[in-house]
């Protein structure tokens, strides 16, 4: 089933999984400045699953978890059969990558223009909303 992704949130921590429950065969960790962590865990899971999608009977979990004042990322996941040697490597490489790294924390960030511009749209779209109803109510 394509697009099917589980996602269980706790305390502190998102997981993102193709299959229940979620299990590392393969883990690789890594901490990362604060983001919204569904974001994050999508866009991690993408990028790894591009660079190890050769791996027969892989399939992606992401952990994201709230440690101090930054995330705890562990990215692997289940493997149907051995495990290869060289796969945590790969992952490894993943969760190094600058360039990805930027591009994720760009894609996933907390900060004030974005939550101010989220704001802005529902006050937009609540006045549009009363502006509509006056116009079918004729007041």
């Amino acid at each position: 089933m394509r697009g099917k992704w589980h996602i269980f949130r706790e305390e502190g921590s998102l997981t993102v999984a193709r299959q229940v429950p979620p299990r590392f065969d393969v883990a690789v960790s890594v901490v990362l400045p604060p983001a919204e962590p569904l974001r994050l865990a999508q866009q991690i899971r993408q990028d790894m699953w591009r660079a190890v999608q050769a791996v027969r009977g892989f399939s992606p979990v992401v952990k994201v978890e709230e440690q101090g004042d930054g995330l705890l990322v562990t990215a692997g996941g289940r493997v149907a059969g051995r495990v290869p040697g060289n796969l945590a490597s790969e992952i490894k490489a993943v969760l190094e990558d600058e360039a990805k790294r930027s591009r994720w924390l760009r894609h996933a960030r907390r900060d004030k223009k974005r939550l101010k511009s989220a704001q802005s749209e529902v006050k937009l779209h609540k006045s549009t909303t009363g502006f509509d109803k006056e116009a079918e109510t004729g007041q």
